[in-house]
């Protein structure tokens, strides 16, 4: 199984275009939105998440180009973890695509009908397939989902719908025995995820604050809860997790927020995850599981 990290950030990238905080205004290497591509064969290829910047993503990678054939595009499906703008957003993006598949959450389905018309708006360009996220099988490899919490995006706040709203991916494949596990989005330590990523060559993990208090204090935000709304646990709390985990699991943190310090190769935080044994790989990192 091949894997590319197509983006590492978080939502508005880095750095942000709103934003003058001292990472921002820093020479540390830029990152786009999160994305992920993989592939059985390095031939037809799925997409972990569909970010604002997957136009740029694509084009920036020769795999995803289209060919040979004039309107040929090795992409066949997406799978999302959610309903949040930056990870769908990028729906729009392929809209020209004549045949996809969308894997989500049913919640996330509902979203992207009832309160971002993703779905409506697409069908007028082509009838794609929107199916709930289950236990099935992409040319060959295997694909399980975790329940990870029932957050709701800001837009669809208030919605009925019971989720869970958010899920993590677990992708096997059995030539190789090569498993990735690819979790963005971490509200908690859920349970099951000890399992979940049990036996994981590579683990993909939430990397958006590397402390509690990040946020706050980059943005002068007075409401020191802000950070905790946005459902994303902390590398400080992480990290000293999966440090002593048995295994060869390798674990790696993507979707870091502008205000993360490890996004700049120079600081403390960044040494101190890599001297820890994880990874803060950058866009177009490639892995072979």
């Amino acid at each position: 199984m091949k894997v590319i990290l197509l983006g590492t950030a978080a939502g508005g990238g880095f750095p942000q275009w709103n934003c003058a905080c001292a990472q921002c205004t820093s020479t540390a290497p830029p990152r786009t939105q999160d994305s992920v591509a993989f592939s059985a064969d390095g031939r037809t290829w799925h997409l972990l998440n569909a970010s604002p910047d997957i136009r740029a993503q694509i084009l920036a990678t020769p795999a995803l180009r289209a060919g040979p054939g004039p309107r040929e595009t090795p992409l066949r499906s997406i799978l999302l973890t959610d309903a949040e703008l930056d990870h769908t957003l990028g729906l729009l993006m392929l809209r020209e695509a004549a045949d996809l598949t969308v894997h989500a959450p049913a919640a996330a389905l509902h979203a992207l009908t009832d309160h971002f018309p993703a779905r409506p708006i697409i069908g007028g360009y082509h009838d794609w397939t929107w199916l709930p996220t289950t236990e099935t099988t992409l040319d060959g490899l295997r694909i399980t989902s975790l329940p990870i919490s029932d957050k709701q995006p800001k837009y669809a706040r208030g919605s009925a719908h019971p989720g869970p709203w958010v899920v993590a991916y677990r992708i096997h494949d059995p030539s190789t025995g090569g498993i990735l596990v690819y979790a963005p989005c971490l509200r908690t330590w859920p349970p099951g995820f000890d399992a979940f990523t049990e036996g994981a060559t590579l683990v993909l993990l939430d990397g958006t604050f590397h402390s509690g208090t990040e946020f706050t204090h980059a943005t002068e935000n007075a409401n020191p809860a802000a950070q905790h709304a946005m459902g994303h646990l902390p590398i400080t709390t992480t990290l000293a997790t999966i440090t002593h985990r048995p295994g060869g699991t390798r674990w790696a943190y993507t979707h870091l927020n502008n205000t993360n310090p490890v996004v700049a190769p120079t600081s403390n935080e960044h040494a101190l995850v890599l001297d820890a044994g994880a990874e803060l790989p950058p866009d177009g990192t490639e892995f072979t599981l």
